[in-house]
């Protein structure tokens, strides 16, 4: 047998994790990929980041931290690639590996647990849900905001945690794919701008903006055909649609804070009638942003639902995207 191609691996990947996800018994043995980068990050981190030290020279080792990180993981993830290259059990083990790099399954939960809680036990058990998805402060957030904090995480994450590592697996296999999740990793935990990080995750954020740009673009093509298959809100609702997504997208992507972000946002916000982002509060920092879409702000929890079936629809959106390049592919 043949080795898995990276375009068949990526999509076996994907359908594989959207089944079963990442199993809590394997969590419970070994843990999981991304806290062992981020464990190795955070010893780095700690022997590296000097407080004392001058920017350049707390920057130069921020680089370094990140070459050792990436040298790592790209290092384990050759010899786990080697190691499954033939053979129909080697091909099983490859995909069940990199399918744990895919968040598909967990983001969908994550998500779905803010609107249990806003509509089951209402606005202090959604602001604890939206906190383990957001980095903002729960407590400036009314039941839209937590609303929309969620759709928000739902849109990012759409792009971060599935399709730019699925895009890294079909392009670079296994080793980029990890590759990808090692640097996405030390932005979320290094590339900050505070007094601490600035200078110090300076590389790990320029890296992450850099190699996000292509997953950004598809994630929003992917939620405007999404939002033609999942069609418009209830009667009583404001509705959004494809026309309005990619309205969105021209004109408010590119205004968002990061070269990233805005646009799977700005389509989710258009598909839904939604405006998200904006002013927001990250401890005590008020973060003026600009506004996705020009609908209602006043999200509910019937809007999150939708959002996850426009989740849903792009998820199944990217999965047939793969095919088809896997059929024109062999022919």
């Amino acid at each position: 047998m043949n080795r898995v191609s990276n375009v068949d691996l990526a999509l076996a990947a994907l359908l594989l994790e959207a089944a079963i996800g990442y199993p809590a018994f394997v969590y419970r043995a070994i843990g999981h990929p991304v806290a062992w980068m981020g464990a190795l990050l955070s010893g780095l981190e700690m022997r590296f980041n000097r407080p004392a030290a001058q920017d350049i020279h707390r920057r130069m080792l921020g680089i370094l931290t990140l070459f050792v990180l990436l040298a790592a993981t790209a290092g384990a993830a050759f010899i786990l690639d080697r190691i499954f290259s033939r053979g129909p059990v080697g091909a099983g083990l490859l995909i069940l590996a990199a399918s744990s790099l895919l968040a598909q399954r967990g983001l969908h939960d994550h998500v779905r647990a803010v609107a249990d809680a806003l509509q089951r036990d209402g606005l202090e058990a959604g602001r604890k849900a939206v906190s383990m998805i957001v980095g903002r402060n729960p407590d400036c957030l009314d039941a839209a905001g937590v609303a929309r904090a969620a759709i928000e995480s739902l849109a990012e994450n759409f792009s971060d945690g599935i399709v730019a590592p699925a895009f890294w697996l079909a392009v670079g296999g296994l080793p980029g794919a990890a590759c990808y999740k090692a640097t996405n990793t030390a932005d979320s935990m290094i590339g900050h701008r505070t007094p601490r990080y600035a200078a110090f995750g300076w590389a790990a954020a320029r890296l992450d903006d850099l190699i996000n740009l292509p997953a950004s673009r598809l994630s929003a093509f992917l939620l405007v055909l999404a939002s033609i298959a999942v069609g418009g809100p209830p009667q009583d609702a404001v509705a959004g649609s494809p026309q309005d997504a990619v309205r969105a997208v021209l004109r408010d992507a590119h205004r968002h804070r990061s070269p990233n972000a805005g646009w799977p946002e700005a389509a989710m916000a258009g598909a839904l009638g939604l405006q998200l982002a904006g002013p927001r509060v990250y401890g005590d920092t008020l973060l003026d942003d600009a506004f996705m879409g020009n609908g209602r702000r006043e999200a509910t929890v019937a809007d999150i639902i939708r959002a996850l079936r426009l989740y849903q629809a792009a998820c199944v959106a990217q999965w047939l995207v793969l095919f088809a390049i896997v059929v024109i592919w062999r022919h």
